[in-house]
């Protein structure tokens, strides 16, 4: 098992910049260093982007947990956080560019748009979801709400689930890639309920007279 020193100095520095790498990715595109471009549509490049690592860093986040298990490295859940807050991150970067690009602040526009296109809705519901996590990610509030703190983060498991609903509903034709990242979060939600299943019927085991 790693330190404490070179999870923080080391290895945390190191997935924060391997996590921007997106955001990187469309900043150079955006001004053609490299002989990267946004193509034709640069406005849905940079959507699509923001919101496909969106979805992939909700999934790893959820995905810490088991394989902190399988695995036997605990210290991986120091590195949920980070994973968790780039996944709003994002997330936002998603909408953001929705609301800013592509909608310009037409807001009659943008609320006919979240209140009559399925898909809009649900992916601007999981956002509201994801608030209050981001909010409450520091160890000061884990502190303050104590119990209430990880009721609250299980919200992440809906949250994934919209958001891959979201994906699914905004593919035009070839739906495989939405129902991977389905199949990805159903096995990491399955295998949740099953040890929460397995270790409840180990407590009441433990209480039967022998």
């Amino acid at each position: 098992m790693p330190s404490t020193v070179v999870i923080r100095r080391v290895i945390k520095p190191a997935l924060f910049v391997a996590c921007a790498l997106p955001l990187l990715s469309v900043v150079l595109a955006a001004f053609g260093i490299g002989g990267a471009s946004l193509g034709a549509n640069p406005v849905e490049r940079i959507q699509d982007t923001f919101g496909q690592w969106g979805l992939r860093f909700l999934c790893i986040t959820l995905a810490v947990t088991p394989v902190r298990d399988w695995l036997n490295m605990p210290w991986l859940v120091q590195l949920r956080r980070m994973l968790g807050l780039y996944a709003f991150f994002y997330v936002l970067m998603h909408f953001l560019t929705w609301l800013i690009l592509d909608q310009g602040f037409y807001w009659s526009g943008i609320l006919k748009d979240i209140g009559e296109r399925p898909f809009i809705t649900i992916g601007f519901t999981a956002l509201l979801l994801l608030v209050p996590l981001a909010i409450t990610s520091t160890n000061k509030m884990m502190r303050r709400l104590g119990k209430r703190w990880k009721a609250l983060h299980r919200l992440i498991y809906p949250i994934c689930l919209l958001a891959v609903w979201h994906y699914y509903w905004q593919v035009k034709a070839d739906t495989t890639e939405p129902l991977i990242y389905l199949a990805i979060v159903l096995v990491l939600l399955g295998w949740r309920a099953w040890k929460t299943r397995s270790g409840r019927a180990s407590v009441v085991a433990a209480r039967e007279p022998s």
